[in-house]
């Protein structure tokens, strides 16, 4: 039985299924050549957290740049790839080893943590030193997020909508297709999975939750929550 309930309204941020249509997304070619730490472009830092990664004491990295503009972002400041005031991995660094021991866990947020290519070495060297690896994505890069699988433990994947109708939420052509073989990616994986689902104003159960909600427990998934849309700071004005 799938389990869907709803996150805390401050809260950040054998399997079945047809899946033919899917898989093709996941055979772009590998490549060796992974970006230096100090490429990771970081817009926060949250130093401690019980939200972010369920059972886990863990602080948030928040990257910066995304390549999707869903109309209901609360991280707006995120979404271009070079933002305002941004820390450096070093400071990351610096401050996880004065806490190793104290926080359980590393969380990768955004932005879209996939978007960059330095992420799986940064994931990797937290790792190293002990903390779990927690990542928030919303899955525009199968082909990536495979190749980070190794360097992580839990995964809180964003799926916004049967993929049809991902669009009118992303403005980009393809996307529900996208987040949709990451999940089938993840499911295959066996790495623990959270699916979130930010309920949108004017949704209803019948019309838009239920049938999502059945297609996501027919692929396989068994925890599923609802998020409410925190309206404070959208940036589609119809939204409000």
């Amino acid at each position: 039985m799938s389990i869907t309930s709803f996150l805390p309204t401050d809260a950040e941020g054998g399997f079945c299924g047809d899946i033919s249509g899917y898989k093709y997304l996941q055979s772009a070619p590998k490549t060796s050549m992974v970006p230096p730490t100090r490429t990771l472009r970081i817009g926060g830092l949250t130093p401690m957290t019980t939200l972010d990664y369920p059972g886990e004491l863990a602080a948030v990295v928040f990257c910066q740049g995304c390549p999707w503009r869903c109309r209901y972002c609360h991280n707006g400041h995120l979404l271009p790839s070079r933002g305002g005031e941004q820390i450096s991995w070093s400071e990351v660094r610096s401050f996880l080893e004065g806490r190793v021991g104290l926080l359980d866990a590393l969380v990768f947020s955004g932005g879209e943590p996939t978007l960059q290519a330095a992420l799986p070495a940064a994931a990797n060297e937290a790792r190293s030193m002990g903390f779990k690896i927690g990542l928030h994505t919303a899955g525009p890069y199968p082909d990536r997020l495979r190749r980070l699988l190794p360097f992580i433990d839990w995964v809180g994947l964003d799926i916004k909508a049967l993929p049809a109708d991902y669009p009118t939420l992303t403005g980009v052509p393809g996307s529900g297709e996208r987040a949709w073989a990451s999940l089938v990616l993840l499911l295959e994986a066996g790495v623990a999975l959270q699916v979130r689902t930010t309920v949108l104003p004017g949704w209803s159960d019948e019309k838009d939750i239920r049938p999502l909600a059945d297609r996501l427990a027919a692929f396989g998934v068994r925890n599923h929550v609802l998020q409410h849309c925190r309206m404070d700071s959208v940036p589609d004005p119809a939204l409000e």
